[in-house]
């Protein structure tokens, strides 16, 4: 393999465990259930349908895992894509509390199926930290009691505890969710799919669905050498539905991010001293964690398009050495994207779209834990009709805009970027003013003020006088 294929690989191609190859489907099959998309979302479902004691088969038009559910970051996160504050205007307090719940039982859902069934190779390790580059505590400790009062376990960490951990001069205050963690999704993905054979289900790789009807008490999937007949369907195939379903596929907003990781770094753990996973931002940059000991994981670089991964290499190294200085001369071992699906109003896809016809998707942002929860609640509206999956209702298949949808998301991923980092750059400015304000003041009186007398500082010339309040912690991109 040479060293441009082998970076595309990516790391968790190079650290999978090892795993049957499936066959092609080549003959007719009756079944209870046929999931479409041998991804985290298809694979849970088919494992929870097989558990039940139903008859389920997955069709993977390439190998499991082959797209996003298993070249994302590896966060398993709380919450959801959309914001809180949305989510409440939209659906109301109770209905949200109602949803954060079911996204902190997909975190469960990872953290049981990888301690029950022994997964080698998944490595989970506790915790997230979502850090603030701008100094607005405030903004942060009101987010805490937001988040809390819909049932989160979070808690708000001065700067002072996030530089102790992540020594970065562009780091202030954060919210630390003790119970998400990270884990290899690759890995995982094949635990779900080893687990959900165990049970009796039947994958094939290299089988992709080439039409459906689903008339009938009895549907039809077809494929190139097999055809499949099911009383329920399953769509799980994220932004790949658009050549199976197009009107569905176009629901989804494609976005495409990259992921790098380094060549061993002998003194990583003191540099980056946090070992759960970090995000600085409230957009695609920069989400990273240490992985296999000593190499760092850097994700970001958002992309509406498709493009080559060499191309983003030298901004996503830039933005390391922005951040940790010390890590200036890291080298890539491997550099790869994937690309998620999206749904105007950041939501999952989740439910019936019609009789005996379900859509699992557009996990994107939250994928790991809401695929999770989503692939659940599906089987089990499936096997056991349970109308919690009613829960996601008003969060309808909206249109995502088409071109003019992807040009519009990545203008506001660039136009953003500048206005944050003056943003970022003015906290930086007030914290110098208020540390050369107190050396003053110990030299002046010989002793150091109380942290209050030196809040205030001088602002710089600019109409803005205080950064505006930060925006939920949003979720890695994928």
């Amino acid at each position: 393999m040479s060293e441009d294929d082998n970076m595309a690989a990516g790391w968790y191609e190079a650290t999978r465990v090892a795993s049957p190859e499936h066959p092609r489907l080549n003959f007719d099959l009756d079944v209870d259930v046929c999931v479409i998309g041998g991804g985290l979302g298809g694979l849970t479902v088919a494992r929870e349908v097989a558990r039940r004691g139903w008859s389920v088969a997955v069709l993977e038009a390439h190998r499991l895992a082959h797209a996003a559910s298993g070249r994302n970051t590896g966060f398993v996160l709380p919450g959801f894509s959309e914001h809180i504050e949305n989510m409440v205007e939209r659906i109301g307090l109770d209905h949200t509390k109602e949803l954060w719940a079911l996204s902190e039982h997909g975190v469960d859902y990872v953290r049981r199926a990888i301690a029950d069934t022994g997964m080698p190779g998944v490595d989970p390790v506790p915790g997230w930290l979502h850090v603030s580059k701008t100094d607005n505590s405030r903004a942060i400790d009101a987010e805490v009691e937001r988040l809390r009062w819909i049932g989160a376990n979070v808690e708000a960490w001065p700067a002072e505890r996030v530089r102790e951990v992540l020594p970065n001069d562009r780091y202030f205050g954060a919210l630390h969710f003790a119970g998400a963690l990270h884990i290899h999704p690759l890995n995982y993905a094949l635990g779900l799919a080893a687990d959900a054979e165990a049970s009796g289900a039947r994958i094939f790789e290299g089988t992709p669905a080439t039409a459906i009807d689903p008339a009938g008490v009895r549907k039809r999937v077809d494929t190139p050498s097999g055809r499949v007949r099911a009383a329920h369907v399953v769509l799980a195939c994220n932004v790949q539905l658009g050549d199976l379903m197009p009107r569905l596929g176009a629901t989804l907003l494609p976005i495409t991010t990259y992921v790098l990781v380094t060549e061993p770094i002998a003194n990583l753990t003191e540099i980056v001293r946090y070992r759960g996973a970090v995000s600085d931002t409230n957009r695609a940059d920069n989400h990273y964690r240490i992985v296999g000991g000593d190499r760092l994981q850097w994700s970001g670089r958002m992309r509406a398009w498709q493009a080559d991964p060499r191309w983003v290499r030298r901004g996503l190294l830039a933005d390391i050495r922005r951040n940790f200085p010390a890590l200036s001369g890291v080298e890539i071992a491997h550099l790869w994207c994937g690309t998620l699906g999206r749904p105007i109003h950041r939501m999952p896809q989740i439910g019936e779209i019609e009789s005996g016809l379900w859509v699992a998707s557009g996990f994107g942002g939250h994928g790991l834990n809401t695929s999770a929860m989503g692939g659940e609640l599906v089987a089990r509206a499936i096997v056991e009709a349970d109308p919690t999956w009613r829960l996601f209702s008003p969060y309808e298949l909206v249109w995502a805009g088409g071109v003019l949808g992807r040009a519009i998301a990545q203008g506001i991923y660039w136009g953003t970027r500048p206005i944050e980092r003056v943003e970022q750059g003015l906290s930086r400015y007030r914290e110098r003013m208020r540390t050369r304000k107190r050396a003053r003041l110990v030299a002046s009186n010989g002793h150091a003020p109380p942290p209050a007398a030196a809040e205030a500082a001088p602002e710089p010339p600019t109409s803005e006088t205080t950064p505006p309040a930060p925006e939920p912690p949003a979720p890695p991109p994928m």
